[in-house]
């Protein structure tokens, strides 16, 4: 048995700690709204008042919150009380930069750090399925196996440095986000023809262009069904994360910026906390 402090119960951190209880590992929990941890210390788990008192006495903390921002935040109250010996699990899209400011956090205080963003939604994460990209350094990695093995199907290993799995998290959202956008256009197009835009799903289905993730939000599109499994502006921060990565590195950013386009304006249109499938809204030209 592990103890683990989870740091960020929403719609991710919530789950994997779950996830953790059901796995039969002590979890201490701390949300900044108290009563997201409701749920979970009628599950067994224990609620903190503090970040601090989260992390005392833990074997690994694992930290899932909104934004580097919060991130740091967060851990500048809680590192003086980290015990000697403990690892971070860092699970929250940050992106290189932002990771490599937490690794520095860690490394001043003595903590071992791990870069783990995770790739999957709500439900994954309910099912303990995700898919964890991790790196940092090798000899960490059998001591944070229960607590990943608990919470994911898989976990790929980036590399050896801290900020190696934070960057391949970019480049995968970057492939969600823009499938999410492209498959509300290409049902909005159909719509806009006259034609019945589940033709399109039904189109692609079983094909080689065809996506589970289109199959899923899709759906969700056409139904206005928005309960967030990704938060729309979740991924509009990730776009922003994304499009800095690009542009660092004298990338074109022009389809990018197409794209966090689309989410901006939906976002300002209030869909901001609903999942990213409201992106359609944005593609509709609704207000």
């Amino acid at each position: 048995m592990t103890d683990v402090a989870v740091l960020g119960t929403g719609t991710m951190g919530a789950p994997m700690a779950a996830s953790l209880l059901a796995a039969g590992h002590a979890v201490r929990v701390w949300n900044r709204s108290p009563g997201r941890t409701d749920a979970l210390v009628a599950a067994g788990a224990t609620a903190a008042r503090s970040p601090a008192e989260a992390v005392a006495g833990a074997d690994v903390v694992l930290t899932m919150l909104f934004d580097l921002e919060a991130t740091r935040a967060v851990m500048a109250e809680a590192v003086g009380a980290v015990g000697l010996g403990a690892v971070w699990l860092q699970t929250g899209t940050v992106g290189p930069v932002g990771t490599a400011e937490l690794a520095a956090l860690a490394a001043e205080h003595g903590l071992a750090f791990l870069d783990a963003p995770v790739l999957g939604t709500r439900k994954p994460a309910e099912d303990g399925t995700l898919v964890v990209l991790a790196s940092g350094d090798p000899a960490l990695r059998a001591r944070v196996a229960p607590v990943l093995d608990a919470v994911a199907a898989r976990v790929v290993w980036a590399g050896d440095r801290a900020g190696a799995a934070s960057a391949l998290k970019l480049a995968a959202n970057t492939w969600v986000l823009t499938l999410t956008a492209a498959t509300a256009q290409s049902l909005v197009l159909a719509q806009a023809q006259g034609v019945d835009p589940e033709l399109f799903l039904e189109a692609i289905r079983g094909t080689a262009t065809d996506s589970a993730y289109a199959q899923t939000k899709g759906p969700a599109m056409l139904q206005g069904a928005f309960s967030p499994a990704f938060g729309l502006d979740g991924g509009l921060k990730d776009l922003g994360l994304i499009l800095a990565a690009a542009e660092a590195r004298g990338l074109p950013s022009r389809l990018l910026g197409a794209v966090r386009d689309c989410y901006a304006t939906a976002s300002a249109a209030g869909h901001g906390e609903d999942d990213i499938a409201a992106v359609v809204t944005a593609l509709r030209g609704e207000d």
